[in-house]
């Protein structure tokens, strides 16, 4: 088995993993919205499969849930989980961050991984690293109104997707084998968000400076 056949291999187990816990983040915003039970499947539906979605039109494969509608299932009990018990959570808003990085550690990977089973080179799995793992939830906050979080000021998001995804390249041009460059990127990817929900890492964003006033003309 070649290494780009492993890595297609165990694509659907990071796709069933990555909707799972994706799908737990959409149901939890959607209880901070106070939407009905409908609406917190559609909302953990669309975070659990945008970003796998929106990866394979892109690469032009068979779009991964509608090759496997169980996709949808396991959201949807995710969902109805979540509507019966976020009321048990202290703080949905942390619940919700620490979750939503999980998601990300096993979504980077699952693009990572169908790029890299498509033989593509290493510039195309950067993107798809960070589409896949960062779309579902840029779809989900912006339908339900929220600052979505890869938009935070400064805060590390899509720069640990790219992280991430370049350590599996990284990983991938030493010999690394295949499932052990998609841990790499795991951890990578997982280290960063993190640290930057605990120990406040941030990147310098732009401050905008008053124009420079010229001297008069004399």
């Amino acid at each position: 088995m070649t290494p780009a056949q492993g890595l297609i291999w165990l694509l659907p187990f990071l796709d069933y993993a990555s909707v799972a816990v994706f799908a737990l983040t959409g149901a939890l915003v959607a209880s901070r919205a106070q939407l009905d039970i409908v609406g917190f499947i559609f909302i953990a539906c669309l975070t659990a499969t945008g970003g796998g979605t929106l990866r394979d039109v892109m690469l032009d494969r068979d779009v991964f849930w509608i090759v496997d509608p169980m996709m949808l299932a396991v959201a949807s009990g995710a969902a109805v989980v979540v509507f019966f018990s976020a009321h048990r959570l202290e703080s949905r808003y942390r619940a919700l961050l620490w979750l939503d990085a999980c998601a990300l550690a096993v979504a980077v990977p699952a693009g990572v991984a169908a790029s890299v089973g498509a033989g593509l080179g290493w510039p195309v799995v950067l993107i798809m690293g960070m589409v896949t793992g960062c779309m579902g939830g840029l779809l989900r906050d912006v339908v339900c109104n929220e600052v979505p979080l890869v938009l935070k000021q400064g805060e590390l998001y899509v720069t640990c997707a790219f992280a991430g995804a370049l350590a599996a390249v990284l990983a991938g041009l030493a010999g690394v084998e295949g499932g052990m460059a998609l841990l790499a990127c795991a951890v990578v990817t997982f280290t960063l968000r993190a640290g930057s929900l605990v120990f406040g890492w941030r990147l310098p964003v732009y401050r905008p400076r008053p124009p420079r006033t010229l001297p008069p003309k004399r």
